[in-house]
């Protein structure tokens, strides 16, 4: 499995917010964002939606710096690893994929930040931090703004948008407004 298959489902799993009112039934006199309308609030919320994700990774591999989102995930996933074992190799896995001289998919990170392959032989799950947050800062201030404003954010907004206002749709919201208003 590559990166992006096997750290997807691992590191995000489908998360559902509702708010509720006094008697537990969602509210209806409070939309919980979703979608476009959640990830264009923050980065951490575009990076804790599976969609989001795809869509940013899309966006960055036309861009040129999907490894960035890569390596996020990989020290996402990382920080959960248990056993020392399994630590030496993933940590020598991100190491060679990311922040190796000879790297596949380097990142660009600062000089005196990189790590020496020593560390590798004594892990621990916040040795990635100082660098996965200089990647994390990168995306915020640099792609992020960037993905906001493209096609890719845009056309998949629009796609939500058009949804939302489908018969369809406007007749299952004013049955849930019946059920719950009553």
């Amino acid at each position: 499995l590559s990166w992006n298959e096997a750290l997807l489902p691992a590191v995000f799993p489908p998360v559902r917010l509702e708010i509720n009112d006094s008697e537990g039934h969602p509210s209806s006199s409070h939309q919980t964002l979703k979608g476009t309308s959640k990830w264009a609030t923050s980065l951490e919320n575009l990076l804790e939606d599976p969609e989001g994700v795809k869509r940013f990774r899309e966006f960055l591999k036309k861009e040129f710096s999907e490894e960035n989102v890569l390596f996020w995930l990989a020290c996402e996933e990382f920080k959960k690893t248990q056993g020392k074992k399994q630590m030496q190799e993933k940590a020598k896995e991100i190491y060679m994929t990311f922040l190796s001289s000879k790297a596949s998919s380097q990142v660009n990170v600062e000089g005196q930040s990189r790590l020496n392959e020593t560390i590798l032989e004594t892990p621990h799950p916040l040795m990635f931090q100082k660098l996965q947050d200089q990647i994390f800062n990168l995306m915020k201030y640099d792609s992020y703004s960037r993905f906001l404003k493209s096609d890719i954010f845009l056309n998949h907004k629009k796609c939500e948008e058009q949804e939302e206002n489908s018969p369809e749709a406007q007749t299952a919201a004013k049955r849930a407004s019946r059920i719950y208003n009553t």
